[in-house]
């Protein structure tokens, strides 16, 4: 098991609870370890020791089956081994396990928040926000959220305890859908922009361009953000030829005639 990981959970007892051969086969099999996720289960195996324990079932199981989160999303089956379900071509929402942190904070200086949470991104954080909260003797505080793949949980971890006051971080995996996502770089009178683009079912349904490459024209060509945005928008509304989609709300639009 050594160089793995893994998410102990200690039941108190004093005895071998994993024979070597155990440890080679999960070491050998498991890539990651994650919560027991929604399913409908195929198979169910148990397996029982020879030692009997006061409070605990000396018992294994080991379940298989397809995820059935997201099913009427049209989701594909469910990877035993990476605890993820598996994308296809077909698949229009993609799931996975997430970690998400939590320190609820009302004695750090406000100036130090900016800097935690771009550190917390320059790690490899999925997602960081503050949110105001009312804390006990009715103080105002900050609850700092982090969304971070499983694997970079105990790092960014590392970080609100370095950089800020809370002396407890909370953590629970929950389970992800995105849509798919690409990008591509249109050309504007001002110079090029990337547009990240979501998809449905191989459908366009929704797409931005990308706030630093806007801001970045914005402030060398001294004008507004809101033009370079909507001109970004226009020129990959043009590109996509066939195609009627609103330009301002990046949305696929249908027309729809109606013969009598």
């Amino acid at each position: 098991m050594r160089g793995g990981w893994s998410r102990g959970i200690s039941t108190g007892l004093q005895a071998e609870l994993v024979t070597p051969t155990g440890a080679a086969i999960v070491a050998t099999l498991a890539k990651r370890f994650a919560a027991f996720p929604e399913m409908k289960i195929e198979k169910t195996g148990y397996g029982a020791g020879s030692r009997d324990f006061a409070r605990h079932p000396n018992v294994l199981r080991i379940t298989v089956g397809e995820s059935t989160a997201g099913a009427n999303a049209g989701e594909g089956p469910f990877d035993s081994r990476s605890g993820q379900v598996r994308a296809t071509h077909s698949v229009p929402i993609q799931s996975e396990t997430i970690s998400v942190l939590e320190a609820n904070l009302d004695d750090l200086n406000p100036q130090v928040f900016g800097y935690v949470m771009d550190r917390l991104l320059e790690a490899g954080a999925l997602d960081v926000f503050a949110t105001p909260v009312q804390m006990k003797k009715n103080r105002p505080g900050t609850l700092l959220t982090v969304l971070a793949k499983t694997e970079d949980a105990d790092k960014l971890a590392q970080i609100i305890f370095a950089e800020t006051t809370t002396l407890g971080v909370r953590r629970r995996e929950e389970v992800r859908q995105t849509l798919a996502r690409r990008w591509e770089t249109v050309g504007t009178k001002w110079g090029e922009v990337r547009i990240k683009i979501a998809s449905m079912n191989g459908s366009v349904s929704n797409y931005a361009p990308e706030y630093e490459d806007c801001r970045r024209i914005a402030e060398e060509q001294k004008i507004p953000l809101k033009a370079v945005m909507m001109e970004a928008m226009d020129a990959y509304a043009r590109s996509r030829k066939n195609c009627n989609i609103d330009a301002r709300s990046g949305f696929s639009s249908t027309l729809q005639v109606v013969v009598k």
